[in-house]
């Protein structure tokens, strides 16, 4: 069933609907037409409010747990709430001031990058993420060593003396010499240059006749790259802070979820893809629950924002990770100052 969109609640179940979600985030606990009646917001009988409960049920918002007479929202109620209806609250001046003053700590940018998944850590009470910017490779030297008839071992030296070897399949009939020549023209054209540039290079000097490689050579030269290239994209760096903080009292009550989370967070690099899908974001992305697949079963939510770089590149995304009943209202303003605060500091 489709999500109705806010325009067609009436301003009575709108209003009701906002104090329960709201409820829920504050407690955790589902929120009940006694609860309602009793707090004097909502100027309507416990049998009214039921009914209001009940059709904003039949509509998938919110849902009745079988331990309770209340009301909680299912994940499509938080996205029509955060979508339509949240009202955020800004980061005061302090709040501003204190996350700056502790993102500026004396030391390099790592530590910073430590700290900012620490911080958001404690801002939301749940645990804090930072997407590490991707670090572009420069080559020394990358050589092709014959490991038998259909493999060689890639070995790459980066600029910054770091060595790193991979298994790189060959075609059949390569010969030594194909492989001594794919590494002397990377030696002598590429060195300097990162994986990506080295990888436009070869493409631009073929298809301009420059490159004084054979077709054998070639193929070798931009394996090599890519087998590099794939990996380096395969392995985004992610700092995770707090996942204790995923285990409160609340959760005590459901610890097969926070399980599943905790396994979610175990296996980094799940979770750093989908991150790295906030890097074209124009403003903090929501995710809630089972709108990923990644969190089907924990049932969990992530707040994330990408942040750039002085020039106004995307080098990375930060963000928080928890239960569904995440104070997105203060958290997401919050990340977002987070994360511009964070790309000042990198040049």
């Amino acid at each position: 069933m489709s999500t109705p969109p806010v325009t067609e609640l009436s301003s009575r179940a709108r209003e009701i609907f906002r104090l329960v979600v709201e409820g829920y985030l504050a407690s955790g606990q589902p929120v009940g037409s006694k609860t309602l009646a009793g707090e004097g917001r909502v100027n309507l009988s416990p049998a009214s409010i039921r009914s209001v409960l009940a059709d904003l049920e039949t509509l998938g918002l919110l849902a009745a747990p079988h331990t309770s007479a209340g009301r909680l929202p299912t994940e499509s109620g938080l996205r029509l709430f955060v979508d339509g209806m949240m009202q955020v609250a800004e980061p005061t001046a302090h709040e501003q001031a204190a996350i700056q003053q502790r993102l500026a700590q004396p030391g390099p940018i790592e530590h910073a990058l430590e700290e900012a998944s620490a911080l958001l850590s404690d801002l939301s009470g749940a645990a804090g993420m930072v997407l590490v910017p991707r670090q572009d490779t420069r080559i020394a030297q990358l050589s092709l060593v014959p490991l038998g008839r259909r493999q060689a071992l890639a070995v790459l030296v980066g600029d910054d003396g770091a060595i790193e070897n991979r298994v790189l399949d060959l075609p059949p009939g390569t010969e030594a010499a194909a492989l001594e020549q794919a590494g002397n023209y990377i030696g002598a054209r590429l060195a300097g240059l990162t994986l990506a540039e080295a990888a436009q290079r070869l493409t631009d000097e073929i298809s301009s006749g420059r490159s004084a490689l054979d077709e054998a050579s070639r193929d070798l030269v931009a394996s090599g790259l890519a087998v590099w290239s794939e990996d380096a994209a395969r392995r985004p760096v992610l700092i995770v802070r707090g996942q204790a903080r995923l285990l409160d009292e609340a959760a005590l009550s459901d610890l097969d979820r926070v399980r599943s989370l905790l396994d979610d967070l175990e296996s980094k690099q799940s979770v750093a893809q989908l991150l790295d899908t906030a890097r074209d974001a124009q403003a903090t992305r929501i995710f809630i629950g089972s709108e990923n697949r990644l969190f089907s079963l924990s049932g969990s939510s992530v707040i994330a924002s990408p942040y750039r770089d002085r020039a106004g590149r995307v080098v990375g995304v930060l963000g928080v990770i928890g239960p569904t009943r995440l104070n997105y209202a203060r958290l997401v303003p919050m990340v977002d100052f987070t994360a511009r605060s964070l790309g000042k500091l990198i040049g």
